[in-house]
C-alpha cells in the first residue's frame, strides 16, 4: 500500500508537470527553464511509463497478481531511461540541483526494490 501511495504521488507529479503553463515555466530559474525546454519526448514518455507502470504494478502487488512483476520491471526501465537523459545526456546535473538528484536516486532505489519484491513474491508464491 505504501508503494501504491508512492507511485500515485508520482502520477500526480507527472500530470502536474504536463499541465505546466508557459507562465509556470517562466517562474523557474533560467537553468531549469532550459532543462525543461530541452527534454526530449522519449524522456517524457519514459517518465509516464515509470509512474503509471509503478502505480499499476503496485496495485498488482496489493491484489496478489503475477502481472505486478512485469509492470514494475517496465516502471524500472522507465526510471532508468528518464535518469539517462536527466543525468547523462542533458549535461545539466547542476541545473537539476541536488534535491532532484537525491529524489531521483530515491525513485530509482524504490523502483528497483519493488521489482525485487515482486520477484521474491513470485518465487515464494505470494502472488499468483
Amino acid at each position: 500500500i505504501v508503494a501504491l501511495i508512492w507511485n500515485l504521488l508520482g502520477c500526480f507529479a507527472f500530470v502536474a508537470d504536463l499541465r505546466l503553463t508557459p507562465d509556470n515555466v517562466a517562474k523557474l530559474s533560467v537553468a531549469q527553464q532550459a532543462l525543461y525546454a530541452a527534454r526530449p519526448s522519449w524522456s517524457i514518455v519514459a517518465t509516464g511509463i515509470a509512474v503509471c507502470g509503478g502505480a499499476l504494478g503496485s496495485i498488482g502487488l496489493v491484489l496478489g497478481k503475477r502481472w505486478a512483476h512485469p509492470l514494475l520491471t517496465l516502471s524500472l526501465v522507465g526510471v532508468i531511461l528518464q535518469d539517462i537523459w536527466l543525468f547523462g545526456l542533458s549535461g545539466s546535473m547542476a541545473a537539476a540541483g541536488s534535491t532532484a538528484m537525491i529524489l531521483q536516486s530515491l525513485v530509482l532505489i524504490v523502483a528497483l526494490g519493488l521489482v525485487l519484491l515482486a520477484s521474491r513474491a513470485r518465487r515464494n508464491g505470494w502472488i499468483s
